[in-house]
């Protein structure tokens, strides 16, 4: 297809095209400010609390923030299709998963901060790579754990359509799982998006093993406006970060949302979802113009891979090896008892018996935070999400405040808070279930928002010409429409609230520090200190809390929803 530029040039081309250059501008700028020297202790960032910095210190969170999450996307992709497609690959990657899940940020930065610098000797570019990776450990999880549950509960009726017409493995992908997947995951990309702001303070002014980590960003703004108790600096800050947030909501989030709703399966047209952004690019003819240029390249690829992975002509069923199974098994259970045999030893050779009861006991306390926060996200957050969800109207509305909400750091808050719980005399045992409750409810939130918006409007309108109302409606369409977001929704929230006890149970202001009884508070003094054995002990007790709630509960439910709860 040819464009003749001259007689289709349109207003649109004009937005679309300095749009775009902007952008291109704007990220080669950023980013080539990580390209500097870096030796500590001698060249260091230093962080200045001028409010004419944060334009810049905001743009280098943000491309840090998407970088994490381009690489977030690829790693879903990669972990969920093969957890969900292989049975021996799914034994071992899905506890794995939990696992990671359960590892605070600050153990993942303890480990790889030191590394990375290693790799990137004298530049920035190490601490860029421990940010971006801290980061990317805050959003991957969620979002392989949706993708999996979608690729697990794609339709039998679509499955067999696939196999009818031969598709091959690539195509079975782009055609069929990647469009079902869409709407969770991109709701679940905007979740977890949220989730890394939540950890940005401390992906960016890092303190671990007795060494202090800094880089330019509003991250570090703030750890340095709380250090300094500069409540002016901490203010611009906030509207600073509400700004961020709602311009990346209407230039990135919102123009996905109203892509990903094409994919909802569904046999009648509902009402289709416009934007302004969308409406925009779609109104431009340069993004035709370099469709057209780069289509046969794609086509090329797209069918050199689907040649690459046919499906066979004859299908054959190889009966299940008893005996490679338990080899299998045998082998995965015998290291996994071996790393686990090394730790125990490393801990108690290190601190003893009474340190690792202490720790135990301490693990309960947070664990019952973390149960009070699911039963009371459920309860406020379903029926919030479902009125959300099923209102295109409503959804148009709440979507910037629930996005900001979400998105919003919780950390930054916690001075306010600290300062409130001090005056009114509130032990932070308590005021830790407020402040993790800000990282993680949201969770809950958007999974069931993606959830009611994926129940088809075949299948409401059914419901309305049946006369469902009330207790009946969730009974027979809402609870089962979104059952299946909802365990995801739950075990996320649970992850994300095992997180953010981390920053959550050891909060300060200037030199006032409070601390609650919890192994969130164990691991964040313990990773101040540097002292490793203690780390491993909390991290390890903090996984174990959350595979145990993953194996006895959420896997159950995850296994309902698949066998009862599967739409189409």
């Amino acid at each position: 297809m040819r464009f003749d530029v001259t007689s289709s040039f349109r207003p649109a081309d004009l937005a679309v095209g300095l749009g775009t250059l902007a952008l291109l501008c704007l990220i080669a700028k950023v980013g080539s400010e990580s390209f500097v020297r870096f030796h500590p202790p001698d060249v260091i960032p230093q962080i200045s609390l001028d409010p004419r910095n944060l334009p810049n210190y905001a743009a280098r969170s943000t491309l840090r923030m998407f970088i994490a999450l381009v690489a977030s996307t690829l790693f879903t992709f990669a972990y969920g299709y093969a957890a969900a497609r292989s049975a021996k690959a799914e034994r071992v990657l899905i506890p794995l998963l939990d696992i990671l899940q359960s590892v605070p940020v600050l153990g993942f930065l303890s480990v790889t901060v030191t590394a990375f610098i290693a790799l990137f000797r004298g530049s920035l570019l190490g601490l860029e790579a421990a940010s971006i990776f801290a980061i990317f450990t805050g959003q991957a999880w969620n979002m392989t754990f949706s993708f999996y549950q979608s690729l697990r509960t794609v339709p039998h009726e679509m499955e067999e359509m696939a196999s009818l017409y031969h598709l091959s493995a690539w195509e079975r992908f782009t055609r069929l799982e990647l469009p079902v997947s869409a709407i969770g995951l991109v709701w679940n990309g905007m979740m977890s998006f949220g989730g890394g702001w939540f950890f940005l303070a401390a992906s960016e002014s890092i303190s671990v093993l007795n060494h202090q980590y800094t880089l330019p960003g509003i991250g570090s703004y703030v750890a340095a406006a709380v250090a300094a108790k500069d409540m002016h600096a901490l203010a611009w800050a906030i509207v600073t970060m509400i700004l961020l947030i709602l311009l990346i909501d209407q230039l990135f989030w919102k123009p996905l949302v109203t892509m990903a709703d094409r994919y909802k399966v569904e046999l009648s047209a509902g009402e289709e979802r416009r934007f302004w952004v969308v409406d925009l690019w779609r109104g431009s003819s340069l993004p035709k113009m370099v469709n057209a240029a780069i289509s046969p390249i794609w086509h090329a690829v797209d069918r050199w891979l689907s040649a690459r992975t046919a499906a066979p002509e004859v299908v054959y069923v190889k009966p299940a090896s008893r005996r490679g199974d338990i080899a299998f098994n045998v082998t995965t259970i015998f290291f996994s008892l071996v790393l686990v045999a090394t730790a125990i030893r490393f801990v108690w050779n290190a601190v003893g018996v009474h340190e690792m009861l202490h720790a135990a006991v301490l693990g309960l306390a947070t664990a019952i935070r973390v149960l009070f926060l699911i039963a009371f996200s459920t309860l406020v957050w379903t029926p919030i999400g479902v009125a959300i969800g099923l209102s295109p109207r409503l959804a148009r509305l709440t979507q910037p405040l629930v996005q900001i909400a979400a998105s919003f750091p919780a950390n930054f808050l916690f001075p306010f808070a600290t300062l409130a719980f001090i005056k009114l005399g509130i032990s932070l045992n308590w005021g830790s279930i407020l402040l993790m409750s800000l990282g993680s409810q949201w969770y809950m939130l958007f999974n069931v928002i993606g959830g009611a918006q994926a129940i088809p409007n075949d299948l409401r309108e059914m419901a309305t010409s049946l006369g469902l109302r009330g207790w009946q409606k969730w009974r027979y369409l809402l609870g089962p429409g979104i059952f299946g977001t909802w365990v995801t929704g739950a075990v996320t929230a649970s992850g994300g609230a095992w997180n953010a006890s981390i920053v959550s149970e050891l909060v300060s202001w200037g030199d006032t520090t409070l601390k609650a009884s919890g192994l969130g508070a164990y691991i964040a003094d313990a990773t101040g200190k540097g002292d490793w054995p203690r780390i491993v002990l909390g991290v390890g007790l903090m996984s174990v809390f959350v595979v145990s709630l993953n194996r006895l509960v959420w896997r159950p439910l995850y296994g309902l929803a698949q066998r009862r709860y599967q739409i189409g």
